[in-house]
């Protein structure tokens, strides 16, 4: 893949990406630094004041990207940015196989993380349609089904797992690419914060935080290269087995 140079364990990059986050945990923990609070009510009650049935077509725009099909639109986004990742590694020997093995590792990563967050973090809350009576709802204005409530919206699942595909592109695919995954990671998370079903910090303050964490621990160390060599090694054998080369 498009990453000979890149070192398979980088300590410092590791610690910087972790006091990173922990900058951020506690500008969210201690009151008297934080700030997400008053951000929070102040994103929420801007963008909920634009719901009103006189913005028809904002309504609706915000009410049709958090449909469910708009899931699946978000993930022909990725696949593109993924099918783009794989056209530029310049290796073309068992290129899918390798892309595969570095997929099925994204995946392994995805489920630890939402497995492990929900094991060690104890906190959650309601979104802000949930906490705020009276806030607009888009399910009231549109004859469709859309979300724009939830009552665990911390953190933001959408975001933790748009900025983990990020990480990995940085990691495998290089600068360009990465950089369009964290614009899709901002597009695509922010229906969610514009309808009300989540807190603008249960993903620039919870997501950040966790990959901040925890991505470079296996990005930044042998443990996600060795796994995608790994996985895509048994990807190859498998093909060999069946074609009979």
């Amino acid at each position: 893949m498009m990453t000979p140079t890149r070192p398979t364990f980088s300590l410092g990059r590791i610690l910087l990406f972790n006091l990173l986050g922990a900058a951020l945990i506690t500008s969210w923990l201690y009151p008297g630094l934080s700030f997400w609070d008053e951000l929070d009510d102040a994103v929420f009650f801007l963008t909920n004041a634009w719901l009103e049935d006189v913005n028809t077509l904002w309504v609706t725009i915000v009410a049709a990207t958090n449909h469910r099909l708009f899931d699946v639109f978000s993930l022909l986004v990725l696949l593109g940015i993924y099918l783009w990742a794989i056209g530029r590694d310049p290796e073309p020997r068992h290129r899918l196989l390798r892309w595969g093995g570095t997929g099925v590792t994204m995946l392994l990563a995805a489920v630890f993380i939402a497995q492990g967050v929900r094991l060690v973090v104890p906190y959650t809350h309601p979104s802000p349609t949930v906490v705020y009576e009276g806030a607009n709802l888009v399910t009231e204005m549109v004859g469709f089904s859309t979300k724009d409530s939830s009552s665990s919206s911390f953190p933001g699942d959408h975001g933790v797992n748009l900025l983990l595909f990020t990480a990995f592109m940085w990691r495998f695919a290089g600068r360009k690419v990465a950089l369009a995954g964290l614009l899709a990671a901002v597009l695509l998370s922010a229906p969610r914060i514009l309808s009300g079903a989540h807190w603008f910090s249960d993903v620039y303050f919870a997501a950040v935080a966790i990959n901040l964490v925890i991505a470079p621990w296996i990005l930044l160390t042998p443990l996600g290269p060795y796994l995608s060599r790994a996985i895509a090694a048994g990807l190859v054998k498998v093909k060999a087995g069946v074609t009979g080369g």
